[in-house]
């Protein structure tokens, strides 16, 4: 009788933390920034910001932190790349015999250094500020949270060692990387992080792309549901690693699905950057920089390619 009443509880409790669970997974909470808000957590960003980043131009020197990207681009599952090149009009016009080369994009927007808007990640096709998947998507773009609707970002970029920090030359992939982690590694390199701030981890992975490609696109290492968290609290704008998956893959909770990047996008309206190239801002020891990024403004994008910069 004893075993049956214990069945019964267990059964029962994990009926409630399915409900609860179920019932989390459909929360979406409002934005503070207005029930028409679609920029997030952007909406941190103002003159003073910008005016306090710039403070931290002492030399001059500039980091470009995108990546060259073509056919070979290693890329997430059905993602591809290809650029074609033609004269489409190949006779010379005028006396000065005036000629041009014209590119058209084949494939998707998100191969190599991308921004991922509030549009790409959802729970259960719910996205940020409630805005459900069924009414903003369209063949040709959504309608809400499409990348168009971001500012200019400009503001102080912080980058993280994690490579020092765990003495590895690549940090292994499924390596969580907690609160504890970060605040050590902040307080090693000095810095704090801030409202407003753009948070970049160096992990050494893309160390992998065109050597071990199918390593490099199977996991990677990243922060957990904690210190997403905190840095969401923290008040960061945005974001991302050197990696193509910003979070730590395999995951710490294997019944969970990027539960980083959702939470990032639908709870704290962050934009999440990947393939972020960090390398030479470590190299240097520019642990805090000013960041900028003007991103394409495709109109009902939900990531696009980028190439933003750091400027010491």
């Amino acid at each position: 009788m004893k075993t049956i009443v214990n069945t019964l509880k267990t059964i029962a409790l994990a009926a409630t933390l399915f409900t609860a669970l179920t019932t989390n997974a459909q929360q979406v909470p409002t934005s503070p920034y207005g029930a028409d808000d679609e920029i997030g957590a952007l909406n941190l960003l103002n003159e003073e910001t910008v005016l306090d980043a710039v403070k931290l131009v002492k030399k001059g020197k500039v980091y470009r932190l995108g990546m060259v990207v073509n056919a070979q681009t290693a890329a997430f599952r059905h993602r591809y790349f290809h650029i074609e090149t033609l004269q489409p009009e190949t006779a010379a016009a005028g006396s000065n015999k005036f000629t041009y080369v014209d590119d058209q994009l084949i494939g998707w927007t998100g191969v190599g250094s991308q921004i991922n808007g509030l549009a790409h990640y959802g729970r259960d096709n719910v996205h940020y500020n409630g805005h459900k998947v069924e009414d903003f998507l369209t063949v040709s773009g959504v309608k809400k949270l499409g990348l168009e609707k971001l500012p200019p970002i400009v503001t102080r970029g912080i980058v993280l060692d994690m490579r020092s920090y765990y003495n590895q030359d690549i940090v292994k992939e499924g390596t969580v990387f907690t609160v504890e982690d970060i605040e050590k590694v902040a307080k090693k390199q000095g810095i704090e992080i801030r409202k407003g701030d753009v948070v970049l981890f160096y992990t050494g992975w893309t160390k992998l792309m065109g050597k071990d490609d199918k390593r490099y696109l199977a996991g990677g290492p990243g922060i957990g549901t904690e210190a997403a968290h905190y840095l969401g609290k923290k008040g960061i704008v945005a974001a991302g690693a050197d990696n193509w998956s910003f979070e730590a893959v395999p995951h710490e909770n294997s019944a969970l699905s990027f539960p980083v990047n959702q939470m990032m996008a639908t709870e704290y309206g962050v934009q999440v950057l990947e393939n972020i190239l960090v390398d030479e801002l470590v190299e240097d020891k520019a642990w805090e920089f000013l960041f900028v990024l003007g991103h394409p403004l495709y109109e009902g994008s939900t990531q696009v390619q980028i190439n933003p910069v750091a400027i010491k």
